[in-house]
């Protein structure tokens, strides 16, 4: 008879659970028993862990094997418990010494041949490991560097099956034979776990380019300055105009001007890339704002999350701490756009399916783009609108009213004139310089809400706004007037009051006056107050 245990995690969505692996050999009948609330691809382990032993040089045991999960009411899926079963059966087996099994948490997914594979999740694993009381994990040697970005705790990234047993043994570690890799010209096996093949929405803006530069953008005054205020704030953005105005280029160049993450919000979007399979090759640590974008024909789970089995994190959690760019929103199936209501608000989704319930963080910038009506042209002096009018009414109304009031600046950019784009005109300010504007603004933003839970201006709740920081006498008289004549909400005023701080930070004003909150106003209404915006004061 033997008994061994160890660790490994669990993930719900990008929150960790440590599972106890127990290993437990009676004479008996030669047999392998999973229990404790396995999927079937870690039930699957049995035959990978048995081969995967064998061809490390051990003996498998022929006894009665049974290895429990537990907690058994916690569901467990996916490869990485293959290391920690097989350890906790080589313990069992007096292979290992049970002892140097019992602090270890053990995260990996074994070949046949006994490599360890590299699995997704890595980070979020190690991290609810951390906040556990464990201070040592074994990881596959691939991801060791994504493990180590959690401080205090010791990471030992191992190769093969044969080397963990040689360590945990204080042997000398076995010669591993050098593999086929990039050197010899040919892709790394190992590598291929950690993509998910489909899931390009999280890639919209590739690690290792520069993102577009916003002096690439030829006129569109209004439109760029909306971007600035938009960055400097995190507030959501509505961009309405003709095809061929630039409501995409100036999307894609909003990640440029936004700062870079903190170090808290580096892992928290890392991790969210680790469990999806996004994660960039060769980078354990993603330290700028992510930029999605997915088609319009995305579906409900794509952008919320979810699929079959349990649910997967969706194009809002990927967008987490960054930018979700929905070209031709109308297109968008309602029922899609209407499920981003709470996310908005909340900072975070809940994805309830058959196999589970996941909380995956989704605060985001939503940035949205459309065309006037169907045909693009309506409003336009120059070309002639074939749309009907109930045409034209019907394909602004499938962006609905709740989800619009949760939208703190809609801009309509006008076409770019022939002066602007191939003429003598001055060319627009680089994202360098604009960046540099945003990141002043948000460290005055940030001085202000020192100790509370808030960073930015598009994070404070109204209520704190109205009674903690309240604007200039009289700067609310125009808002006032609105939410008497029902053109403004209680929500729509807690957002031009949002809007108004940032315009004050970007002018380095102490707080709001009446040209702020005219302005956040008219960026938010389309009806002119007569302000305009000065950076500087």
């Amino acid at each position: 008879m033997g008994f061994a245990r160890t660790c490994s995690v669990a993930l719900v969505g990008v929150e960790g659970v440590v599972v106890e692996v127990q290993a437990d050999l009676e004479p008996g009948l030669a047999n392998f028993a999973l229990v404790g609330l396995p999927d079937r691809s870690l039930v699957e382990s049995r035959d990978r862990v048995r081969a995967a032993v064998i061809n490390s040089g051990g003996q498998w045991p022929q006894m009665k094997l049974t290895v429990g999960l537990s907690p058994a009411a916690v569901p467990k899926g996916g490869s990485g418990f293959d290391l920690a079963v097989a350890c906790a059966v080589l313990g069992a087996a007096g292979r290992i010494s049970p002892h140097t099994l019992t602090d270890l948490v053990m995260v990996g997914e074994l070949g046949l041949d006994g490599r360890v594979r590299p699995v997704r999740g890595v980070l979020p694993s190690v991290l609810a490991a951390a906040d556990a009381g464990y201070r040592q994990v074994v990881v596959p040697e691939r991801t060791a560097a994504e493990a180590g970005l959690v401080p205090g705790v010791s990471v030992l990234g191992v190769r093969s099956l044969r080397q963990l047993i040689a360590v945990l043994n204080d042997e000398s570690p076995p010669e591993e034979e050098p593999e086929d890799g990039p050197e010899h010209g040919l892709p790394d096996p190992l590598l291929a776990g950690l993509a998910v093949p489909g899931l390009g929405i999280g890639a919209g803006m590739p690690a290792d380019e520069p993102a577009p530069d916003l002096a690439d953008v030829a006129g569109q005054h209004t439109a760029r300055r909306a971007l600035e205020v938009a960055a400097a704030g995190g507030h959501h953005l509505f961009l309405k105009g003709p095809p061929g105005a630039g409501k995409t280029l100036l999307a894609e160049r909003l990640v440029g001007i936004l700062p870079p993450l903190t170090e808290q919000q580096s892992l928290e979007v890392t991790a969210v890339h680790s469990v999806a399979g996004t994660l960039p090759a060769g980078q354990p640590l993603i330290d700028r704002a992510p930029y999605c974008a997915p088609h319009h024909s995305a579906s409900m789970a794509a952008i919320v999350g979810g699929g079959t089995g349990f649910p997967r994190p969706g194009a809002v959690s990927l967008a987490h701490r960054g930018v979700l760019f929905m070209d031709e929103a109308p297109e968008y199936r309602p029922q899609v756009l209407d499920a981003m209501r709470q996310p908005l608000e909340s900072g975070h989704v809940i994805v309830a399916r058959a196999a589970g319930m996941m909380r995956m963080p989704a605060r985001f910038q939503l940035l949205l783009a459309a065309n006037p009506c169907p045909c693009g042209r309506h409003g336009l002096d120059s070309e002639g609108c074939e749309c009907r009018p109930d045409s034209v009414r019907r394909y602004a109304a499938r962006l609905s009213g709740p989800l619009m009031d949760r939208i703190d600046l809609r801009v309509t950019v006008q076409p770019v004139s022939r002066a602007d784009l191939i003429g003598d005109g001055i060319r627009g300010e680089s994202s360098a310089v604009v960046a540099e504007r945003v990141l002043e603004a948000r460290s005055r933003a940030a001085t202000r809400y020192l100790d509370t839970p808030w960073l930015i201006n598009g994070e404070v709740p109204g209520h704190e706004l109205r009674t903690r920081w309240p604007v200039g006498p009289g700067a609310l008289y125009e808002a006032e007037r609105d939410m008497e004549r029902g053109l403004l909400t209680a929500r729509g005023l807690d957002r031009v009051l949002r809007v108004a701080w940032t315009s004050a930070d970007l002018a380095e004003r102490d707080r709001p006056t009446a040209e702020d909150v005219n302005f956040a106003l008219e960026m938010r209404t389309g009806v002119a107050r007569g302000v305009t915006m000065a950076v500087r004061p």
